[in-house]
């Protein structure tokens, strides 16, 4: 069973990942980056009940028109809600560190017929975003990936506008029903240590999601 449960979480997660470093701020290890190997559960029909999406971007707020980035965009589960949210007059960019999850997102919005995005191949110290474009950067389940997670915020913080907002979607630590691998959840006083040396201010934590904190900053 243990070897079992080894092999999943390297077809999910990599080998690459394994080993990482904590967060100097506050000894958090940093996880792994999810695979292709995960891309199926990234889409599963379970999600809708367990994150409950479309309420998550409710809380979040977006007008159309506004230009938005999906950080950590995977196989583009958010990135298409975000596209038609802001409609043709917005533009979301679609970042992810791994051609082949973009690859499938491309797919799924040409599928859904949507023009309003850019897939963008970042690399882990830098999303590749336009400096000073974004209303609002957001960041699913991603976060707590990131391993070099000082040089991305201060890469995000220049991509957004002076007004402009940075939202983490985080499995709740705090919960310990919460069905994941601890090193895959956070705590909202782990992310607001991590966060705000980077040059952001905390908005507010809103804890209406089954099973996730939506957490907002502000540059």
């Amino acid at each position: 069973m243990r070897l079992t449960s080894a092999l999943l979480y390297v077809v999910f997660w990599g080998v690459a990942g394994w080993g990482q470093a904590t967060h100097p701020a506050t000894g958090r290890e940093i996880a792994p980056v999810m695979g292709m190997g995960g891309a199926d559960w990234l889409v599963r029909a379970e999600r809708e009940r367990e994150e409950a999406p479309e309420r998550a971007l409710d809380a979040i707020g977006l007008a159309k028109g506004d230009v938005v980035a999906d950080i950590g965009a995977g196989a583009g589960y958010f990135t298409w809600r975000m596209a038609e949210r802001v409609g043709p007059g917005g533009q979301v960019f679609a970042s992810d560190i791994q051609p082949r999850m973009l690859e499938l997102l491309k797919k799924t919005v040409a599928a859904r017929g949507l023009n309003n995005v850019v897939a963008v191949l970042g690399v882990e110290d830098d999303p590749k975003l336009p400096a000073g474009a974004l209303d609002l950067a957001l960041l699913v389940d991603v976060y707590h990936e990131f391993s070099q997670p000082q040089k991305m915020l201060r890469k995000i913080r220049e991509a957004l506008k002076p007004a402009g907002r940075m939202v983490l979607l985080e499995y709740r630590k705090e919960d310990p029903s919460v069905p994941i691998r601890l090193e895959h959840k956070m705590t909202v006083s782990e992310v607001r240590a991590e966060i705000e040396p980077e040059g952001f201010s905390f908005v507010t934590s809103v804890e209406t999601l089954p099973r996730q904190h939506v957490l907002i900053f502000k540059r």
